[in-house]
């Protein structure tokens, strides 16, 4: 194993740091995206391509993988450099657009793994997940629950998230909803969680789902974790089920 990765032994044998490093990752959308890249290219992915055409914003900074220099800059470039400066010989690719019905196609082919982290203003997250499907790439669908991170994967043959609702209109809120169910059939409720739903549900003015840094970071851990084992072959759950992990804690 080569020096970069000698600290992922025992964790990561030398053929799985070899299949992780050939494994061609896209991530469409590069919010939550821009925190999973670099976990992911630490952990030592080092194919990756880079599709959002937002630039950054202000708002961004308190959870995205952005400084105060790269406001005003495309995320995907800003991020590819970033990516660089800590693996000049990766392979990084970048498209500062957004993805859409006339680029949705050629942008997935030829990819391993897709990361779907796309706002939900359309339906076009639908769509990438429908494309992926027909090239048989499976799909992650991370999320930031404030205080904890969820990930869900979809598999190819699988249940797509479309099931849980076919409008892309606060889908975010209907995910969260059905975090929530899930967790209460199995006797695992987390009070927490249902008290920002319905705060969030009740706001009077339209606003993008409130997000801290740390459910960033936990989703992004459960996405490389389910890339590596997506890339050397070892089990994980697909939806319906999903990854979530929280700091928090109902006593505090």
């Amino acid at each position: 194993m080569e020096e970069r990765y000698s600290r992922n032994r025992i964790y990561v044998s030398p053929s799985e740091q070899e299949a992780v490093k050939n494994c061609k990752i896209l991530l469409g959308g590069a919010g939550i995206g821009s925190i999973i890249a670099e976990c992911a290219i630490r952990f030592g992915f080092e194919n990756i391509t880079i599709v959002d055409g937002d630039r950054v914003e202000t708002s961004n900074l308190n959870r995205q993988n952005y400084s105060e220099i790269d406001v005003g800059n495309y995320k995907a470039e800003s991020l590819a450099r970033r990516l660089l400066s800590i693996n000049s010989q990766a392979k990084i690719e970048y498209h500062n657009c957004f993805i859409d019905h006339t680029n949705v196609e050629s942008l997935i082919k030829g990819h391993d793994v897709a990361v779907n982290a796309l706002d939900f203003k359309s339906d076009i997250p639908f769509v990438f997940d429908k494309i992926c499907k027909e090239y048989n790439i499976p799909v992650l669908h991370p999320y930031n629950f404030g205080f904890a991170g969820f990930l869900t994967v979809v598999k190819p043959d699988g249940v797509q998230l479309s099931q849980l609702s076919e409008e892309p209109k606060g889908f975010e809120l209907e995910m969260a909803k059905f975090v929530s169910r899930s967790n209460a059939f199995w006797n695992a409720s987390q009070a927490w969680l249902d008290k920002i739903i319905e705060q969030y549900s009740n706001e009077t003015t339209v606003l993008p789902p409130p997000q801290l840094s740390i459910g960033s970071w936990i989703s992004a851990g459960h996405c490389v974790n389910a890339m590596y084992n997506l890339s050397t072959g070892k089990k994980l759950n697909y939806f319906p089920k999903f990854y979530l992990s929280s700091i928090y804690c109902d006593n505090n």
